[in-house]
C-alpha cells in the first residue's frame, strides 16, 4: 500500500469512526438521570490543560488521554514506565546504559545517552524536563497525567514529533490536609510516602509530600554462583508553595529532586552476533574458553535468571589494564527548582512567565555482559543542567482564545563513560594480531607481548556539549459559528549544539593495540601513517587530518512547526475532529564508542507531518467512545543504523533515514456499568515503514530497508481496567482493581534478525482494598504481574553476545494509609 493510499485509509477509518458516533442520540438533551446514593462512589471528571487552558478531555480536539491521580494510586502507576498499563500506546524501554526510551505510537528515538532528548516530550507542572533519564525517580502525589498524541509545540515548551506526557503535581490546599503510607511487599519491599498541606498564612500556602522505595532483596539471580541484583532504594521529596499576593497576582514554586541507589538490571546473553559466533564468525574463535557452553546452557526462561562479572574478576587492575571495581549501582540525584508567575490584567487577558532549572548527576556501574565473564561493563558519569524560560500572552478576544509566547532554554551537558571488556572476543582478536606485528617497525613503542595480552581491557568516551533553543509561537481558537471551530497554531525554532569529544585510553591500556594495530590499518587502508598516541589521548581516528584526535563540531538548524485543526460539535454529546500539523525534534550528536571520526557526526533534525482524524461521544450517559486514525509522514528519521568502513567493516552511528511513515488508528472506551462499576478500554493499532532506505548491514553489506518497521512499534497494543467500589457496612468501603495489558511482537532493531525480536507479552496486575467511608483510611492487598510473565523490553548488543533486559517477575504486597 503506498503513502496516498495510507492517507486515505486512515481518514476513511476515522470517517467511519464519526459516522458511528453520529447514529447515536444525543442523551445530554434528554431529561436528567437520576442522582446517585449518597454513599455511591462519584464520577470525577478529569480536567486538562492540554491547550493550557482548563477544559475536560472530551473537549479537547486533539487525542489526548488523561487520568487521575486517584485512579494511578489505585492502579499502582509509581512509575513512568507503568503508565503503559493505561496509556499502551506509550511504551518505555531500557536501553544497555540504563536510560528510558520513550515511544508513542511507534515514534521513538533508540538512544543509549543520557544527554539526548526523545521523541516523547516530558513536562511536569508544564516545565519542560527535556531528557528522559530526569523522570527516572518515583511518581507520587500526582492530580493527573496528560498524553498528548501527535506533534507538539504550538503550545508547549520544546518541539517533539510524537506527542508529550505531562504531569501535574497536587497543589496546595486552602485546608490543612495529611496523608501517610507505608508498603511492604516481597522481596523486602518496604515503601512509605505521604503529604503534608495546608495555609501559611491568608495569602501563603504550601505543600510537602515525599516517597520512599526500598527493596532488600534482589530479584535477579546469578546462573553461574549464589549472587543477586534488583535491590531498590530510591527517595524523592517535593515542597510547592502558593503565594498569591493580591487578586490578580499569584506565585507558584516548586523544589523537587530524587535519589536512586539501587541496583543496575543485569542483561541475559541469548546468543552472539555475526562476526561472534563460534564455528562461523569472523571472530568466532576468539570468544573466552566457557562463554558459548555458558550462553547454550542458561537461555532465560524468567526474569530471573541472569548474570555478570564477579566483582574479584572486573574490579582487579591486571598490568596496564585498570578493572571496575564497586557495586553494580546507580548513584544518582536529580533537583528540580520552578516558578510560575502570573498576573491577570482582566478575566481575558493574563501573562505568563515560567521558569525552570534542572540538575542531573548520574554515577552508575552496569554490566551487560550477559554471562559471568568480562565481556562489557560500563561506569556511567553524566551530568545536565538545564535553565528554561517561557513567556507567554494569552487571552479571549470576541470569542477567539489566544495566546503568543516564547521560549529560551540553555542546556549543558557531559557524558562521560568508562568501558571495560578484557574477555570481549573483538578484543582478543586484536591482541591476537598485536602479537604478530611486535616485530615490525609499527611497534616503536617497543611494547611487550605480556603488555600486549593486557592491552584494550577499559576505554573512556568523553563527550562535552551545549544545547540551545529558542522560539516564537502563537496559537488561536476560533469560533466559526455555534457549533464548528477553528483552531491554527505556529511556531518558530532555532536550534543550536556544539560538541566535544571522542574515545580515548585510560591509563595506558589502549596504548599498545592503537599505536600497533590501528596504526597498521590505518597505514594499509589509507597510505599514511598517524603519530602514536600518548597515555590518555584520544583514540578516534580521523580520516581528513589522519590523526588520532580529539573532535568538534557544531549543528544550528531552524524550523517552523504548525497545527491546523477544525472540530464540529454535532450534538451536545458528539465532537468531531480533524487536524493536520508538523513537528520537528532537535538534532543530535551521539556519544558513542568511536573508532572513527565520521561516527560522531550529528544527525540533523527530524519532522513529523501528522493528518488525524477522530470523534469523542457519549454514545449514552454512562458510556463514552473515542477513536482516532492517523497518518505519519516522516522525513529524516534518527536512526542508529551502519556505515561502511574500510577497516572494520562496519561501524554504527546516528544518521537520517530520509522517508518513512507510520499509519494507525486508536479506540478509548469507559463505560459506567453501574454506580459501582467502572470499566476502560483502549486499543491501538500501528503499521509504520521505512521507505526504500538503502542502508548497510551489521556484515558491511548493502542492504534495501523498505517496507521495515520501526524499532519498539508493535502492530496491536491493548490495554483494559476494571475498578469496583461499593459501600460493604454503614462505614467500610470495598474497593477491586484489575488491568491488563497485551502488546503484539516488535523489534529492537531496524530489520528482521531473529535475535532482535520483543515477543509479544501481557500483564495482569490486581488490588482488592477496604476503606473507610470518610476516607481517614485505606488497607489493601495488591499484586504486580500477576501471572509471573516472563518478558523482556529491549534487545542489544555488546559487540560479542546478544542480550535482554527483562522486565521484573510477579510482586506483591500490602498497604496502609492513613488520612487526616
Amino acid at each position: 500500500m503506498d503513502r496516498t493510499q495510507n492517507l486515505r485509509a486512515a481518514l476513511l477509518a476515522g470517517g467511519s469512526l464519526a459516522v458511528i458516533a453520529l447514529t447515536a442520540p444525543a442523551y445530554a438533551q434528554t431529561p436528567a438521570a437520576p442522582q446517585p446514593q449518597a454513599d455511591a462512589p462519584q464520577r470525577d471528571v478529569v480536567v486538562v490543560t492540554a491547550q493550557r487552558r482548563e477544559e475536560t478531555a472530551q473537549d479537547v480536539p486533539m487525542a489526548v488521554q488523561a487520568f487521575s491521580g486517584e485512579d494511578l494510586a489505585v492502579l499502582r502507576v509509581n512509575d513512568v514506565k507503568d503508565l503503559s498499563a493505561v496509556a499502551p500506546s506509550f511504551t518505555v524501554s531500557q536501553s544497555y546504559q540504563g536510560v528510558p526510551i520513550y515511544t508513542l505510537r511507534g515514534i521513538g528515538f533508540n538512544t543509549i545517552n543520557i544527554s539526548s532528548t526523545s521523541t516523547v516530550g516530558s513536562y511536569v507542572d508544564e516545565v519542560a524536563y527535556a531528557y528522559p533519564f530526569m523522570l527516572n525517580g518515583p511518581m507520587y502525589d500526582l492530580q493527573r497525567v496528560e498524553v498528548l498524541k501527535g506533534p507538539q509545540g504550538t503550545l508547549y515548551g520544546r518541539n517533539t514529533t510524537a506527542g508529550l506526557v505531562d504531569f501535574i503535581t497536587n497543589r496546595p490546599t486552602d485546608m490543612f490536609e495529611a496523608s501517610a503510607t507505608v508498603e511492604v511487599g516481597n522481596y523486602g519491599t518496604h515503601n512509605y510516602g505521604g503529604y503534608l498541606s495546608g495555609p501559611l498564612s491568608d495569602t501563603v500556602r504550601a505543600r510537602l509530600a515525599f516517597r520512599s522505595e526500598n527493596s532488600d532483596e534482589g530479584w535477579q539471580e546469578s546462573n553461574s554462583r549464589d549472587s543477586q541484583l534488583g535491590d531498590v532504594h530510591r527517595y524523592a521529596a517535593r515542597l510547592r508553595v502558593d503565594w498569591t499576593p493580591t487578586d490578580q497576582l499569584t506565585f507558584d514554586a516548586s523544589l523537587s529532586g530524587w535519589v536512586n541507589k539501587s541496583d543496575t538490571i543485569a542483561a541475559q546473553g541469548i546468543g552472539f552476533t555475526p562476526n561472534t559466533t563460534p564455528g562461523s564468525g569472523r571472530f568466532g574463535p576468539f570468544n573466552t574458553p566457557g562463554l558459548a557452553a555458558y550462553i547454550a546452557a542458561n537461555q532465560p526462561t524468567s526474569g530471573k535468571d541472569a548474570d555478570w562479572a564477579p566483582a574479584n574478576l572486573r574490579g582487579v587492575d591486571i598490568g596496564i589494564g585498570a578493572g571496575l571495581p564497586g557495586g553494580l549501582k546507580e548513584n544518582t540525584t536529580f533537583w528540580a527548582a520552578s516558578l510560575e508567575a502570573s498576573y491577570e490584567f482582566s478575566d481575558d487577558l493574563r501573562l505568563v512567565s515560567l521558569t525552570g532549572y534542572q540538575d542531573l548527576k548520574r554515577d552508575a556501574l552496569s554490566d551487560w555482559s550477559g554471562s559471568p565473564y568480562e565481556i562489557l561493563l560500563q561506569r556511567l558519569d553524566g551530568k545536565i543542567k538545564s535553565f528554561s524560560e517561557e513567556v507567554r500572552l494569552e487571552g479571549e478576544t470576541n470569542g477567539m482564545q489566544w495566546l503568543v509566547g516564547a521560549y529560551y532554554a540553555d542546556d549543558d551537558l557531559q557524558d562521560n563513560n568508562r568501558t571495560l571488556l578484557g574477555q570481549n572476543a573483538n578484543v582478543a582478536a586484536i591482541r591476537f594480531n598485536g602479537n604478530l606485528l611486535l616485530a615490525t617497525p609499527f611497534n616503536s613503542g617497543g611494547y611487550s607481548a605480556a603488555q600486549m595480552a593486557q592491552a584494550f581491557r577499559t576505554y573512556r568516551d568523553l563527550g562535552d556539549m551545549e544545547s540551545t533553543t529558542a522560539s516564537i509561537f502563537a496559537n488561536a481558537d476560533w469560533t466559526l459559528t455555534d457549533t464548528l471551530s477553528l483552531t491554527t497554531g505556529v511556531r518558530y525554532t532555532e536550534d543550536e549544539t556544539s560538541y566535544v569529544g571522542c574515545s580515548a585510553d585510560f591509563n595506558g591500556s589502549m596504548l599498545p593495540n592503537v599505536n600497533v594495530v590501528n596504526r597498521y590499518l590505518v597505514t594499509t587502508i589509507y597510505g599514511a601513517t598517524p603519530a602514536p598516541i600518548v597515555a590518555n589521548g584520544c583514540v578516534t581516528y580521523d580520516p581528513p587530518t589522519n590523526a588520532f584526535r580529539q573532535l568538534s563540531h557544531s549543528l544550528k538548524e531552524d524550523n517552523v512547526s504548525w497545527r491546523v485543526a477544525l472540530d464540529w460539535e454535532a450534538s451536545d454529546d458528539v465532537l468531531v475532529f480533524a487536524s493536520v500539523s508538523e513537528g520537528a525534534k532537535a538534532g543530535n550528536t551521539p556519544i558513542n564508542a568511536a573508532n572513527v571520526s565520521f561516527q560522531q557526526l550529528p544527525a540533523r533534525q527530524e519532522t513529523l507531518r501528522a493528518y488525524e482524524v477522530g470523534v469523542k461521544a457519549a454514545l449514552t450517559p454512562d458510556f463514552q467512545f473515542n477513536a482516532s486514525a492517523f497518518f505519519y509522514d516522516y522525513t529524516d528519521k534518527q536512526l542508529s543504523v551502519y556505515f561502511a568502513d574500510p577497516i572494520y567493516t562496519a561501524l554504527a552511528r546516528l544518521q537520517n533515514v530520509p522517508d518513512s511513515e507510520a499509519t494507525g488508528a486508536e479506540a478509548e472506551i469507559t463505560w459506567h456499568a453501574t454506580d459501582q462499576l467502572t470499566l476502560t478500554g483502549t486499543a491501538t493499532w500501528l503499521d509504520t515503514k521505512i521507505n526504500n532506505y538503502q542502508g548497510i548491514n551489521a556484515a558491511g553489506l548493502s542492504q534495501l530497508y523498505d517496507g521495515v518497521a520501526f524499532p519498539y512499534s508493535p502492530e496491536l497494543q491493548i490495554a483494559g481496567t476494571l475498578i469496583y467500589e461499593t459501600p460493604i457496612t454503614d462505614t467500610l468501603g470495598l474497593q477491586l482493581a484489575l488491568n491488563a495489558r497485551w502488546q503484539d511482537d516488535s523489534a529492537a532493531d531496524l530489520g528482521d534478525s531473529p535475535g532482535y525480536v520483543i515477543d509479544a507479552y501481557g500483564l495482569v496486575n490486581a488490588s482488592v482494598g477496604i476503606h473507610d467511608l470518610d476516607g481517614k483510611w485505606q488497607a489493601a492487598i495488591w499484586a504486580r504481574n500477576l501471572t509471573d510473565e516472563y518478558y523482556w523490553t529491549s534487545v542489544a548488543s555488546n559487540a560479542n553476545v546478544v542480550v535482554r533486559f527483562p522486565g521484573m517477575p510477579l510482586t506483591y504486597g500490602a498497604s496502609l494509609t492513613f488520612n487526616y
